[in-house]
């Protein structure tokens, strides 16, 4: 039974806490032409790893509004209205200048009052913005790349089209061997060339003359990566269909949209003349709205840029990368801050990470990496715990870094089968992972024991056979901590902004913040259920199960810790 209580703001109880995890924490935020976005990630030093906390965006469209090359007052109140939603998302994080970094591109780049700009920013909110060169950010914009394909050892053309640039690069083992940043960003193709035909002629010409053509031929490209929005929009809209008819484009559910992170220019070809038809009524311009929502109005540039660009450099399949200049920013940070940092150290997670998005809507992907925080600080905790024993106390079974990647990696897959239907959701996400060659970089051993977890993260506990020796008790051990990070976070599905694990006398306590209440109230009962969603009964027995059930694996009592903020400051805490 959960018990609701009140204490003061300054007040936690008296224990020992062994979180380190905010020193690895790194963000980003890219400021573009018609969004600012922020990346929140955690990163494993040993490994180099990232796992994505959290995505904030934000609609800024800075060259919506200007006059004669400046931003205009709109546009800076924009700016600094989402910066500041920004600084109040990180600010229980207190992330240090090393491991935070805005960067500002094409549309600041440009500006006449960029200094004016920035200066603004940096008097209001205390931030301090970077403007980088369309140079600068190419490079950035293929090391985030790298961050997500297992392409380091390729020769790869990276295209990202922004609101305000396109930035083309030809990279090999993170060295760029070529750049070339081009005044064409489908913000300001929609305003300056409302006509496609001129658009299109303008295009051609910007290409032919720069030169990019004749530089890039003289490569032997193995692959061609597309990382924008812009991209990942068009990808989604051949996922999905959108070519085909309005019912079906807009009626499929995201749960049955496989990714497949790649489109042919044929499937290009197709999605453009859609968007043709859609221009002749009004039902295709609702269809295009309904579909695409804020970049409805800038789809139909980008894809006639992007259109071009596969006609003049002979493109005929393009690559799609979820990860982008804020990922490079980040792995830039990370080069500086994280001894021994290796570009490369990150191909067995980003296969992970990958199937996990092909497969997982936003929603589910958010709730599959909390549910990865809540196991990785669990585990955590067991270490530490077991170096404080002495011989006697300590766990019979040691867990190492390769448990810990194989418990991260099962917690981000467990619900992709969900895509499916929700009943037995679990098996199809094991059949997922055993019949595809989809991670890459681990052991037959390591694949069967994820796949395993996450058949096993619910329902009926695990059969005992499925492992021999020692590698038995391995796994049924990180099965209970799975199970149990699993039950909690069905438990809280909100947002939980920080999570650690502290010892006290009476055994380890999960200590959850669920940020600030959305509602004020005078009585701590209804805040707190403006903080916490209302606990399903059946979820509910789960998690008190599964609570059992690690006190009889490990034998220590763990109990859980929610904590969040109501109106004066006041903090509401669930026992």
């Amino acid at each position: 039974m959960l018990i609701y209580t009140s204490m003061s703001s300054s007040y936690l109880p008296p224990v020992t806490t062994t979180a380190t995890a905010d020193k690895n924490l790194f963000a980003a935020v890219d400021m573009g032409t018609n969004s600012f976005k922020l990346s929140l990630v955690h990163v494993d030093p040993s490994s180099g790893r990232f796992l994505n906390l959290n995505r904030l965006k934000e609609p800024v469209v800075l060259g919506l509004d200007t006059t004669a090359g400046a931003i205009s007052a709109d546009s800076l109140d924009r700016a600094i209205c989402a910066l500041r939603g920004f600084q109040q998302y990180l600010h229980p994080h207190r992330l240090p200048p090393p491991r935070l970094r805005l960067v500002a591109t094409s549309a600041v780049r440009e500006a006449s009052n960029k200094s004016e700009f920035i200066k603004t920013i940096h008097e209001t909110l205390g931030l301090d913005v970077e403007i980088i060169s369309g140079a600068e950010e190419a490079r950035l914009i293929y090391l985030g790349v790298l961050q997500f394909f297992p392409v380091y050892n390729s020769t790869v053309l990276t295209i990202d089209i922004g609101g305000g640039s396109t930035e083309f690069t030809v990279g090999l083992r993170g060295k760029v061997l070529f750049s070339k940043s081009l005044r064409l960003g489908h913000v300001t193709l929609t305003q300056q060339y409302p006509d496609v035909g001129q658009m299109r002629e303008h295009i051609r010409n910007e290409l032919e003359s720069s030169g990019l053509i004749e530089k890039i031929s003289e490569f032997k490209l193995d692959y061609v990566i597309g990382s924008s929005g812009t991209v990942r929009a068009i990808e989604k809209a051949v996922c999905k269909g959108y070519a085909v008819k309005v019912e079906e484009a807009v009626g499929v559910p995201e749960e049955f949209a496989k990714k497949e992170w790649r489109f042919t220019r044929q499937e290009l070809s197709c999605l453009l003349q859609s968007l043709y038809d859609d221009d002749k009524g009004m039902e295709g311009r609702l269809k295009r709205m309904e579909f695409f929502k804020r970049r409805a109005g800038f789809i139909l540039a980008g894809t006639v840029l992007l259109d071009e660009i596969f006609e003049r450099l002979g493109i005929e399949e393009m690559e799609v990368s979820g990860y982008a200049l804020g990922e490079g920013v980040i792995a830039e940070m990370m080069g500086q801050v994280v001894e021994g940092f290796d570009l490369n150290a990150n191909a067995r997670w980003r296969s992970v990470f990958r199937l996990a998005l092909r497969f997982n809507n936003k929603k589910r992907m958010k709730a599959a990496t909390t549910c990865a925080a809540i196991a990785r600080e669990i585990f955590q905790g067991l270490r530490k715990l077991n170096q404080l024993h002495n011989d006697d106390n300590k766990l019979s079974v040691t867990l190492d870094d390769r448990d810990l990647e194989c418990l991260d990696a099962a917690s981000l897959l467990h619900s992709i089968g969900l895509y499916t239907g929700k009943k037995g959701y679990h098996k199809q996400s094991y059949r997922v992972i055993v019949n595809g060659d989809h991670l890459h970089g681990y052991t037959e051993e390591e694949i069967k024991l994820i796949s395993l977890l996450v058949r096993y993260h619910r329902k009926k506990y695990p059969k005992k056979d499925a492992f021999e020796g020692s590698a038995k008790e391995k796994f049924r051990r990180l099965c209970t901590i799975m199970r149990l990070a699993y039950a909690v976070q069905q438990c809280l599905p909100g947002d939980i902004q920080v999570i650690e694990i502290a010892h006290s006398r009476e055994g380890l306590k999960l200590v959850l913040n669920a940020g600030e209440a959305r509602n004020q109230s005078d009585e701590v009962v209804q805040a707190l259920a403006d903080i916490i969603q209302p606990l399903d009964g059946d979820i509910n027995t789960s998690m008190e199960k599964e609570l059992g059930h690690f006190r009889k694996v490990f034998g220590k009592k763990l109990s859980i810790l929610v904590t969040g903020t109501i109106s004066g400051g006041e903090t509401v805490t669930v026992n």
